[in-house]
Parts: structure tokens; sequence; C-alpha cells
């Protein structure tokens, strides 16, 4: 539907109990974010914004509230529901890089095609032509021990961008940079946001990517920030 938000957050709490004692992680969060826009998420540790993006991705469920994905309710659905939705329509890239020890950097990019069936031939050519895209044509077959923390980097951002995702979540992803590798990785992912029209939700602690975001959205104890 045209105008329809690509996330829409209404009102989602969450709240986890220890012992006797309850803590409040979220309160009462709603914002929208339009296709195709890049939107920051910041705050110091422990504001909440780790798990707003677990509960955008469905990977986490909240306590109260609503998360719609492209119009569709995301709680709405069983797991193997969110699940299928994520591999359709979502790319991640992490702080940890999150690579496959046992595989090589075209395989890594090779699994999120294979989950979603994509044809072996076409998805073996399509992921060789993203590594070469991300300047890491000669190391396809190389694993990730092989690489140093700007090529695994590389390597994340191809397997989040190998299936063409409408929305690309990245949690920290220049938190395990030095500076320059960093920028070199910003500009990678802005460059793929722009030719693929991704919308894109960074959170972060580095001024220099959250200021490249259309928008910022600030959390502070669980709650937005004006």
């Amino acid at each position: 539907m045209p105008g329809t938000p690509a996330i829409e957050i209404s009102q989602l709490g969450k709240q986890v109990t220890t012992g006797s004692t309850a803590l409040t992680i979220l309160d009462g969060v709603s914002f929208s974010v339009a296709a195709g826009e890049a939107v920051a998420v910041v705050g110091v540790s422990g504001s909440g914004k780790s798990t707003l993006l677990a509960l955008m991705a469905g990977l986490d469920t909240p306590s109260s509230g609503k998360v719609a994905i492209a119009g569709q309710d995301l709680f709405a659905l069983n797991e193997d529901g969110r699940a299928a939705l994520r591999g359709r329509s979502m790319g991640f890239v992490f702080q940890s890089f999150q690579l496959l020890a046992s595989m090589t950097a075209l395989e890594n990019v090779l699994v999120p095609l294979e989950l979603a069936g994509i044809d072996g031939g076409n998805g073996r050519a399509q992921a060789t032509a993203l590594l070469q895209r991300v300047g890491l044509g000669e190391r396809l077959h190389h694993y990730p021990k092989q690489l140093s923390g700007g090529e695994q980097q590389r390597v994340a951002i191809a397997r989040a961008f190998v299936t063409s995702p409408a929305i690309l979540l990245a949690d920290e992803p220049t938190g395990n940079l030095d500076a320059a590798t960093g920028a070199q990785v910003i500009d990678l992912m802005f460059e793929l946001n722009r030719e693929r029209d991704t919308t894109l939700v960074l959170v972060t602690h580095d001024e220099k990517l959250s200021a490249r975001c259309g928008r910022v959205i600030r959390l502070a104890g669980g709650r937005l920030q004006s």
C-alpha cells in the first residue's frame, strides 16, 4: 500500500523480571520509518537500543505494543511466520560479524540465498558479484580467520544485502573496527543503501555514522527523547 511505513512501532514496551525485581527496558516507544529512510538509534549502554532492534526483527517478543513491517503485525505471526518474514524482508549486520568459521566468504554469503530457496547457480553468481562489489573478489574462498576485521565485516555486509532485503538492521556495525576501516564500511553500507533503496536502521555509538543518517532517534532509560 502506498505510504505504508517500512517499520511502524506503536507503544512498544519490554519488561523482564529478575527474582522479585521488575526491570523496564523499553517504555511506550512509538515511531515509524519510511521506506528507503536511514535512521540511527543512539543512546548510552543500557538505554534499550539493542532490545529495540531485536523486537523490530521479531527475535524477541514485547511485553506490550506492536511492531508492523510493511503493514504486517509482526507479533500476530507465530515464530515460523516471523522467521519467514525475516528471510524475505530483512538483512542483518552485527558488531561481531557472525560469520560461520567453517565456511568461506562465498559460502557465508550464500547462506541467506539458500535459506530463501534461490537456485544454486544463480545464487552463486549473485553472491560472487556482491563480494566483488565490496572489494573481495580475490577473497571468495578465504575463511573468516584468513580475513581482517574490515574484510569480515564486508563479507557480513554482502551477506546482508545479497537477498536485496527491504530493510537492513545493523547493531554497532563499526564497533569492532578501527576508525579508518569503520569509515570504509560506513561508505559501503550507504552506497548499497542508495543503489538498492533499502531502509536502514542502525544502532550505533558512532557519531559519524549517526550523522550520515537522515534522522536520529535517541533512547534514554527505555524511552524516546524528543
